[in-house]
This record gives structure tokens, C-alpha cells and sequence, in this order.
């Protein structure tokens, strides 16, 4: 049995064309793994820490090889709570927005919570960064309001679908599938509703070797 964390990165509910898709690859996969246990997290509703002065000095705190005063230290097992959360997972599973040519803001917060030395990646001055979330695949659906082509000028705008897989790249996965639907704005909402439907049919058929 394996735990799969879901993780929802928009406020818009059923009218986020980035869950419809996630939900509809949730829908397939229980089917196929109905002994999976599955976790939803959708970062606008989670309790997620604020990473302010305190967690981050306790950061700099462990880096120094210092001892935590006691304020760091309850601010720094908040921390530690949220990438326990994550990393007792075996599988992910992330429907994301694009917003301002980025991600959500609620989600930048939760993956700098989650990117700590020591906790999700360490550094060795022989072989450079290694990642520490390893042998773990990851299934991303993007949407977008637009359309950002490879070798396009568009493409320099993409900086929602670059940095996702970037970073999860960096804390050691390496299996990352994903699904994207665009435009969902550009041409209408006829049109959104057709790629979203496209989008459905096409990660369904993704669930089954995941």
C-alpha cells in the first residue's frame, strides 16, 4: 500500500481547471490502486507556518551547528511538522495555476518550507547539491491562461512549469510526468473546456503505471 499526497494549489475549487484534471487522475488511480491511501492538501486551506525572522534564524541556527533558544525551536518544529507531511508520502500528485507567469504565492510558501538543507537536499563540496527525496514519482497538471510554446518568445514566460519541475528536480526527484491545459482564457470559454476535457482523457490513461 502506498500514500499518495495530492496537493491543490489553487482557492478556485471545482472551477480550477488545474484540480478538475487532478481530480479526474484521482478518480482513475483509485481504481487501479484501491489500497492506496490518498492526502489532500490544498495550500490556501492548510495551517502552513509562516517562514518569517524566527524559522528563518532557526534555519541559520542549525547551519551554524548552534543550539536553538526555545522561541526557534517551536518555530522550527512547525517547520519540521510540514516536510515530515511530505515526505511521508510515496507518490505526489500537484494541480497548479498559473499566476503572473509564476505559481501561487500559498505554494512558493510551502515549498520554501519544505526546501531545507539537511531535510530535502544537502550539499558536499566533492559532488555539489544532491536531492534527498528520492525514487518518489511526481505528477504535475499545469494550467495556464495562455499558451507558452518551446522555441517561442512566449516560451521565456513560462516560469510556472520551469521552476516546479526545477525545484522538485533539486530535492531529488527524477520521475516527474506532467499534464498541461492552455489556454484556458485566450480563446474562450468553449475552447478552455475542450483542452480541459482532452487534458481529463489524457491523465486517466496516466493512472494505471504511476
Amino acid at each position: 500500500m502506498s500514500k499518495l499526497l495530492y496537493i491543490q494549489a489553487s482557492p478556485r475549487g471545482k472551477r480550477s481547471h488545474s484540480i478538475a484534471v487532478a481530480d479526474a487522475f484521482i478518480e482513475a488511480y483509485k481504481l487501479q490502486h484501491p489500497d492506496d491511501k490518498i492526502a489532500v492538501l490544498n495550500v490556501f486551506k492548510a495551517q502552513i507556518p509562516d517562514f518569517d525572522g524566527l524559522a528563518v534564524q532557526a534555519k541559520y541556527t542549525i547551519m551554524h551547528g548552534q543550539a536553538h533558544s526555545k522561541s526557534e525551536l517551536k518555530a522550527w518544529k512547525n517547520v519540521e511538522k510540514v516536510i515530515d507531511q511530505f515526505k511521508a508520502a510515496d507518490k505526489y500528485l500537484l494541480a497548479v495555476p498559473m499566476w503572473n507567469f509564476g505559481i501561487p504565492y500559498r505554494l512558493k510558501q510551502y515549498i520554501d518550507i519544505l526546501v531545507q538543507p539537511g531535510y530535502t537536499f544537502t550539499y558536499n563540496k566533492d559532488v555539489g547539491y544532491q536531492g534527498l527525496v528520492k525514487g518518489k514519482p511526481a505528477m504535475i497538471v499545469y494550467a495556464r491562461g495562455g499558451t507558452y510554446p518551446p522555441a517561442t518568445p512566449a516560451e521565456a514566460y513560462d516560469l510556472q512549469k520551469k521552476y516546479i519541475e526545477l525545484i522538485l528536480g533539486f530535492i531529488g526527484f527524477e520521475n516527474i510526468q506532467s499534464v498541461v491545459i492552455e489556454p484556458t482564457l485566450e480563446k474562450g470559454p468553449d475552447f478552455a473546456a475542450a483542452k480541459r476535457q482532452e487534458a481529463i482523457e489524457k491523465i486517466k490513461g496516466m493512472a494505471a503505471n504511476f
